[in-house]
């Protein structure tokens, strides 16, 4: 344990009302959900540090990577409960809400869910077979527990229309139907999701609208799209992010902002883009601040957060959730992409846990 930032975290979380800062659930009660994605450190109790910053300061968790198909069902007929059960139990014990992330999406998938023995890929109905196993298998054992699901992650092209992933190949444009019809039958009471990202671009966003409208038609129990807003400092801007939101309202759809985080980076590449397996080589250029970040930097981030948050203080009604995509900037995962080795600042907790300027920002907003 890193006890002098722990002492330090201790005296931000304890110290008197008058002196002590508002929390981020306690800030947000009235308007929405406040989370964090997790590690398993956090939730098997490896990384006390972070798990006290969550537990003080978020009301809803969503995992990293315990849910996902490579880690809970990596080959056939074998599944992998141990460090998702670990990530339930914790948000159980401290009584937050359970995000379960995701069950059908095109990464993170082992071959073998589309492939036969031979390499080929299999038919459609045995694709569906697989697809219903796990979604059953899954939501079913956390029926009740886990509150809402992210059904089918990141189905679109930038171009708004359906990405040519392996599931759309063998099954078809009805898997995302299907998908929501087994998970809806496995938890009737869960909340499901349709996530992805870049929605505040128009082409993508009128696509995901076509989508979300299509499925509902259908009977479809679509009830959150989520928006991942993996952002840049300098964009999308405040008054795009404002029209996708008011854009899913006026379908009447709730969001909730999934995997909020701001890359003041410079950009690795033109493709604005939340691709994970997106890779560029390290240049001494795409990592300008590895001593620290400048003021000017920091100062840009903090109102860059608090613009975003003033737009979603201002759709409350619409948004039912906000999540950090981490807790602290060492722990983000732009510290490795598209970029391997670089130093990122994209959250509200910096390297040591401690609050950034960007967090007070946030908070104030709360109380405009």
């Amino acid at each position: 344990m890193r006890i002098r930032t722990m002492i330090g975290l201790l005296a931000f979380v304890s110290a008197s009302p008058a002196e002590a800062p508002t929390t981020l659930k306690d800030a947000f009660r009235e308007s929405f959900l406040i989370g964090a994605a997790v590690s398993a450190a956090i939730t098997t109790g490896a990384d006390d540090r972070d798990a006290a910053i969550v537990k003080t300061q978020f009301n809803s968790i969503s995992p990293e990577n315990e849910l996902k198909w490579e880690r809970i069902h990596p080959q056939p007929g074998h599944y992998s409960f141990e460090l998702a059960d670990r990530y339930v139990e914790f948000g159980e014990k401290n009584h937050m809400f359970i995000v379960g992330h995701n069950l059908v999406w095109h990464n993170q998938t082992p071959a073998w869910v589309f492939h036969d023995d031979k390499g080929n890929f299999v038919d459609r109905d045995s694709l569906l077979a697989r697809m219903h196993d796990h979604i059953r298998t899954v939501v079913g054992r956390y029926k009740g527990r886990i509150q809402s699901w992210d059904v089918v992650n990141e189905a679109l092209d930038e171009d708004g229309t359906l990405r040519q992933s392996p599931w759309l190949k063998i099954i078809g444009p009805d898997y995302l139907a299907k998908a929501f019809q087994f998970a809806h039958e496995a938890d009737p009471a869960a909340i499901l999701n349709y996530n992805d990202y870049n929605l505040a671009d128009q082409p993508k966003r009128n696509g995901a609208i076509k989508l979300i409208k299509d499925l509902r038609e259908q009977g479809v129990p679509v009830s959150v799209v989520g928006l991942q807003d993996h952002d840049h400092i300098d964009s999308p801007s405040a008054e795009a992010e404002d029209a996708m939101i008011s854009a899913f309202a006026a379908i009447g759809v709730k969001v909730a902002i999934t995997e909020l985080d701001i890359d003041v980076l410079p950009r690795a590449t033109r493709q604005q883009t939340a691709e994970v397996s997106l890779s560029v080589q390290a240049r001494a250029e795409l990592n300008p601040y590895a001593a620290g970040l400048p003021d000017s930097v920091q100062d840009a981030l903090t109102k860059r957060y608090a613009d975003l948050f003033a737009v979603f203080l201002k759709h409350k009604d619409t948004v039912a959730r906000v999540t950090f995509w981490g807790v602290t900037d060492g722990d983000s995962w732009l510290n490795n992409w598209p970029v391997r080795g670089r130093t990122s600042y994209p959250l509200l907790f910096d390297r040591s846990g401690q609050p950034k300027p960007a967090f007070d920002a946030v908070v104030r907003e709360a109380g405009q």
